[in-house]
């Protein structure tokens, strides 16, 4: 598509052009990202989520209208993400019915949360309520302070 044909012939859309023929020549192997990182970063992005701290843990609100809890999978990868993804699938098509409009997402989702240190990944728990996911993460106790080491000193 050429910029100057449509009437844009100020120098701000002929370096927009320039960038954008040159991209057609780039070498797409190298530079592009993966189809799964631009799925799972899709994913991400539309995917919102609430995060609260409490005293005694954390609780991560995730909106998943329709969902069922085996479509919903919670984990922790690598000691301290927090990792919640599904799929939502699109309704069969009964026979004689055609979309009109289709505007709910379906699809792939997910969020990963890196967990604080004092997050305790043993103490996870996941309710999903009214289209509600509600993960709780209880937090380790704090560490009992250091008494003091007193060392006897001796006669020489």
């Amino acid at each position: 598509m050429d910029l100057r044909i449509m009437g844009f012939d100020s120098p701000l859309f002929s370096t927009l052009q320039h960038i954008l023929d040159g991209a057609d020549d780039a070498d797409k192997s190298v530079s592009a990202p993966t189809r799964i990182y631009v799925r799972d970063a899709k994913a991400m992005a539309a995917t919102p989520a609430d995060v609260k701290e409490y005293p005694n843990s954390y609780v991560f609100i995730i909106d998943m209208p329709g969902l069922k809890s085996g479509d919903i999978k919670v984990q922790v990868e690598d000691d301290n993400v927090l990792a919640i993804s599904g799929e939502r699938k699109r309704e069969e098509e009964k026979e004689g019915a055609k979309y009109v409009r289709m505007e709910r997402r379906v699809g792939k989702f997910m969020r990963k949360f890196v967990l604080p240190e004092n997050a305790n990944t043993d103490k996870i728990s996941a309710v999903c309520h009214d289209g509600v996911l509600t993960v709780t993460v209880e937090k380790l106790p704090p560490p009992e302070p250091k008494k003091p080491k007193t060392i006897e000193v001796k006669v020489a």
